[in-house]
């Protein structure tokens, strides 16, 4: 009853930590897709299976059994001049040719706490392995969302170059009936091919790194395609210590250091148990040579008893390897005071990063409109003899600026809210 009490409990706030972050179902099912595609997390699965495979073999707690056979050729030959009968004969004490077959039984009785130890440790390592398969899951994730809005920062940035391209050749086709009519002058057109072969380069560099973060995505995914449009992906903001705490309960990097400590203190209840007695039986029965009278005849025999060991000095190797052990718990929580400050300072960088974006985009509004309108109307002027080639491209080259400025503002927010969620330890997906 308490583990299905936990497991609700576990299932409740997994479910709080989804609610609370906002991505679309196409993100969410590549990263899903990538759990069971990318080679790496079949490889951290494995060492869920060899800290199981640990536990086994410290849990087992069987008799050991082993079969034993020796010869021996042994000289001198041992002998006593005796008497029998009236006559002296050479009696063999032991025999030259020695021989020995037989089986051993060996079991542990009491141990005084290692056997303990030691299953205790194995446990908290495969709880360590199945957070470390998490913990690579998370960095995917992660991973994966930022090609998916790289993707469409992308195509979207392809899409201003499309419309700058477009404005262009208009404003060239206007260039070349006005130099036919005697308008305009060669320079004109020149000046107008070259911005034109300008913004092609650029339209050519954005659909290259396309195509690089597209083969990533099949890396990643094993999917060659995506459909996003939006920079979607939302999350509630907190302030910098509500994040901390946070982080403290959902980052897999707060969940290993843990485990590291939980490791640590095992391998100091280890350490304890080095100087505490052991309590064993043994048998063993098999058929070897020997006994006197006839030496050379291989006997049955058999053998059975009790083994208590008790440590009694070890030159201080003990104690040495328990503050030894002890010093690895101080350090792996220090490691998490660490984790601390650095998460502090990457919590307030991020939000920093989402604040200082949301007020870069309220200020881009107005210089999209002005550029626009701008630009429609230096198009008019040229067109009817007024403005000059000059002007047009001018104009045209500060829409397609501040149009890519606040699609960087989106992206970099939108980035910077996927960077806030790693760090809380939200599992959105």
């Amino acid at each position: 009853m308490k583990k299905l009490t936990y497991i609700v409990l576990f299932l409740a706030a997994l479910q709080q930590t989804r609610a609370q972050v906002q991505a679309n179902s196409e993100l969410k099912g590549l990263v899903n897709q990538s759990f069971s595609y990318f080679p790496k997390i079949k490889e951290v699965q494995n060492t869920v299976e060899t800290a199981k495979e640990r536990l086994d073999i410290a849990q087992t707690k069987l008799p050991t059994v082993d079969a034993n056979v020796s010869y021996n050729y042994v000289r001198p030959k041992i002998t006593l001049p005796l008497e029998i009968d009236g006559k002296t004969e050479e009696f063999q004490f032991a025999p030259v040719h020695n021989g020995n077959a037989n089986v051993g039984v060996d079991y542990l009785l009491f141990d005084f706490g290692r056997l303990k130890a030691n299953v205790d440790k194995a446990k908290t390592e495969i709880k360590y392995a199945e957070h470390n398969v998490e913990y690579v899951k998370n960095q995917l994730a992660y991973q994966v969302a930022t090609i998916y809005y790289n993707i469409i920062y992308l195509q979207k940035a392809i899409a201003i170059q499309d419309t700058v391209l477009n404005f262009l050749n208009e404003n060239k086709r206007i260039t070349e009936s006005k130099l036919r009519n005697g308008d305009a002058i060669k320079i004109d057109l020149l000046n107008i091919q070259s911005q034109v072969d300008i913004e092609n380069n650029r339209k050519v560099d954005l659909q290259n790194s396309l195509q690089k973060q597209i083969n990533l995505l099949e890396y990643s995914t094993g999917v060659k395609t995506s459909n996003g449009t939006s920079f979607d992906f939302d999350i509630p903001l907190k302030d910098v210590y509500d994040g901390l705490s946070e982080a403290q309960k959902n980052n897999l990097d707060y969940v290993l250091a843990k485990d590291k400590i939980k490791q640590a203190l095992g391998d100091v209840a280890i350490a304890k148990t080095s100087d505490k007695p052991s309590l064993g039986i043994g048998a063993d029965a098999g058929v070897k040579n020997g006994y006197v009278p006839n030496v050379n005849q291989m006997r049955f025999n058999y053998a059975a008893g009790v083994t208590l060991k008790v440590p009694l000095f070890d030159g201080g190797k003990a104690k040495r390897q328990v503050k030894l052990a002890e010093t690895v718990v101080k350090q792996n929580e220090l490691a998490v005071e660490t984790l601390n400050s650095t998460y502090k300072r990457d919590i307030e960088q991020a939000l920093t990063d989402i604040q200082s974006n949301m007020e870069r985009i309220k200020n881009t509004a107005g210089q999209i409109e002005q550029a626009r309108a701008a630009e429609t109307i230096t198009a008019s002027r040229y067109k009817n003899g007024v403005a000059t080639n000059l002007e047009v491209t001018s104009t045209s080259t500060n829409v397609q600026k501040v149009l890519l400025t606040r699609l960087q503002y989106d992206y970099q927010l939108c980035l910077a809210k996927v960077e806030l969620s790693r760090l809380l330890g939200y599992q959105y997906w």
